[in-house]
């Protein structure tokens, strides 16, 4: 690997900035995160694609916000903006639990380090900068700025707060991935558009002043939704604002989106065509280092770096449309796939780094099996408004064909250096399943989840089935647990077909919303019958711009406004969470008495039987707290020699 220089990395201080020769900066790019110079990190990517665009960027990471607030005026005045961007999470995510706590490490920090991103990051930069440098333009994006476009509610200060353009001042908010209104923006402000004057670009988003008349395109239908003060007022008006913005972010032609907040009126203008490959493999094919910035070589490993070092991104997008997943929101339903020709060429540069062993840790994406998958009549897919194109069904106009994904992982496998390719982005196991998958060659999804189990699995496959209750399943937009099932078995036949060794892991959730304790109970009970000892228990956080959370806010599903229950309170999300715990000594006298309360004794026959070693196992092994993850111990497996019908659970 060739020596890298500093001037390798954009310029983050002024002395960097004289290494390139520059007198003049065009942007200053303002971060949450620390400097990672690579196509998996937001901040980078943007940097990079302006650079392209011909202009001088410097990029200022995680700027204290705790001292004379130097840092953001020591590279001076950019010629044309300020952007500003939270960073790869958004900071409330990233700072705080489920449960609110505070957390102990930053990921995208070196050596995790917490403290260096304020919470609200874009909003508290944005205003600094508009207060230093008021006649300055300031540009948001990245996914707080996505998310919190409209009216949103906000779990950590639990409000319902207006756009984010309101309160952090900024002109223009760019949401979604921004290479294509950032090429377009660039290009009008080098023709000497002034960017005041910028307010029909695609997936942009501004507040029009009191009287401002409203830019004519004659190419947009408009619509326009509940204002923020009626939603401060009125709920359910909140939640229906919630259809036509998820609808509106989904089609490929959408409308032109109005709000009234305060005496100023959002526009959010419609999102561009999903990316082409060439589009993808130029943003892609940029001059990343891949590296952190040198100035953090001292200050120890960026742990988000450190996981996505050996790691491939493949597409963009995710059609699953989940209830609690924001993924849609911000990176769009339709995939944008990049080339198998500009995956090798990075597959080539992983593979001349220093410390490269061979070892791939991920060829994936959002989902890792949705590459190349699209709509087989393009005419169907403009039309269409659903939020989902696997649920309730998998639509018929969808071509599931894992040919293209499995050939993409045999020519990475084929490279001389690379020994072994992981997969460890989720799969979407329902999709693998004929009886679900009912448009798809079920030998070809045979052959694919060998492929994965034989040459990409390193002993554990995860998935997320995330329930096992069908209702809690429908309002997520997940398929029923009947077809995790039928998965198990094709895992298992697999599994002795081949002689492997190879350990399901599934994910769930608890505390969703239209999920009740008995849900939870029937949860443990199932999957303890299944023979799992789960790993990993998540709790549902709301976060903006999902169905889930405007339902847990509103008490209406948006989409058809009728009541949706919700447990909200902490002893609520505590009692849920328990029954992941039911083997623990002082959770059981509880589950007794709670399932004998709603008359549910055959679930208390299956989790707590009346002749069973689990009893003797040592409780304390794992947290009995709500929060986001939980991680059992090996420790706390019950003993197989033990119980035999574990034992016979598992063949």
């Amino acid at each position: 690997m060739r020596i890298r220089r500093v001037s390798d990395w954009l310029p983050t201080t002024n002395k960097e900035v004289k290494l390139r020769g520059w007198d003049e900066l065009d942007v200053i790019l303002f971060s949450g995160d620390a400097y990672v110079d690579h196509p998996s990190f937001g901040p980078a990517v943007i940097g990079r694609i302006l650079e392209s665009y011909g202009l001088r960027v410097a990029i200022v990471p995680q700027p204290s916000v705790h001292d004379n607030l130097q840092d953001f005026e020591k590279l001076g005045t950019p010629r044309l903006f300020f952007a500003v961007t939270g960073g790869c999470m958004d900071p409330m995510v990233s700072n705080y639990t489920a449960s609110k706590r505070r957390r102990d490490k930053d990921a995208y920090t070196p050596n995790g380090d917490k403290g260096f991103r304020p919470d609200y990051a874009t909003s508290v930069y944005s205003k600094i900068l508009k207060e230093k440098f008021p006649d300055v333009p300031v540009l948001i994006g990245g996914i707080e700025a996505s998310l919190r476009r409209v009216t949103h509610y906000d779990y950590w200060s639990d409000k319902l707060l207006p756009t984010i353009l309101e309160t952090s001042k900024a002109d223009m908010l760019v949401y979604g991935m921004g290479e294509q209104p950032l090429r377009e923006i660039v290009e009008l402000l080098q023709k000497g558009v002034p960017f005041s004057s910028l307010k029909t670009i695609k997936q942009t988003a501004v507040l029009l002043d009191e009287g401002e008349k409203v830019p004519k395109n004659k190419n947009w239908d408009d619509v326009e939704i509940s204002s923020h003060e009626t939603c401060l007022k009125d709920k359910k008006a909140y939640a229906s604002n919630f259809k036509v913005i998820e609808q509106e972010s989904n089609k490929l032609y959408a409308r032109r989106i109005f709000q009234q907040v305060g005496n100023r009126k959002l526009m959010i203008n419609p999102p561009f065509p999903t990316m082409t490959e060439e589009e993808i493999d130029a943003s892609f094919d940029l001059p990343y280092t891949r590296l952190p910035h040198p100035k953090y070589n001292k200050r120890g490993p960026i742990p988000a770096f450190e996981m996505i070092k050996f790691s491939i991104n493949i597409h963009r997008g995710c059609f699953g449309g989940c209830s609690f997943c924001t993924i849609s929101a911000h990176q769009g339903k339709f995939i944008a796939s990049r080339s198998q020709e500009s995956v090798l060429k990075e597959v080539d540069q992983v593979a001349q780094m220093d410390d490269f062993k061979g070892y791939l840790s991920d060829i994936g994406g959002p989902s890792a099996n949705m590459y190349k998958m699209k709509g087989k009549v393009q005419e169907i897919c403009d039309k269409c408004v659903a939020p989902s194109c696997i649920s309730p069904v998998i639509c018929s106009n969808l071509d599931t064909s894992h040919k293209p994904l499995t050939k993409l992982y045999q020519a990475v496998d084929a490279h001389p250096k690379v020994k072994k390719s992981f997969i460890g982005s989720g799969i979407r196991h329902d999709m693998l399943v004929p009886e679900f998958n009912k448009n798809a060659d079920p030998k070809e999804l045979d052959a694919y989840t060998e492929e994965v189990m034989t040459k990409h699995v390193s002993g554990r496959l995860k998935v997320a089935p995330e329930h096992t209750s069908d209702p809690v399943l429908k309002l997520m937009r997940k398929p029923s647990f009947k077809y995790f099932h039928l998965f198990k078995e094709r895992f298992d036949r697999i599994n002795v077909k081949k002689k492997l060794k190879l350990q399901l892991i599934p994910y769930f959730i608890s505390s969703h919303p239209a999920c009740e304790a008995e849900d939870m109970a029937n949860l443990a009970a199932e999957t303890k019958d299944m023979g799992f000892q789960l790993e990993q228990v998540q709790g549902f956080t709301p976060t903006p711009m999902t169905v889930a959370t405007v339902i847990y806010y509103s008490g209406y599903h948006p989409y058809t406004l009728k009541e949706v229950k919700t447990p909200k309170t902490r002893k609520e999300k505590e009692d849920q969470h328990k029954f992941f715990f039911w083997y623990k000594k002082e959770n059981k006298d509880w589950i007794k008495n709670t399932l004998t309360k709603v008359g549910r004794t055959d679930l208390l026959k299956k989790l707590l039987p009346e002749d069973t070693s689990w009893r003797k196992n040592k409780a304390g092994k794992a947290k009995n707290t709500f929060d986001d993850t939980v991680t059992y111990k090996k420790s706390d497996k019950p003993s197989r020699r033990k119980n035999k019908g574990f034992k016979k659970k598992r063949r």
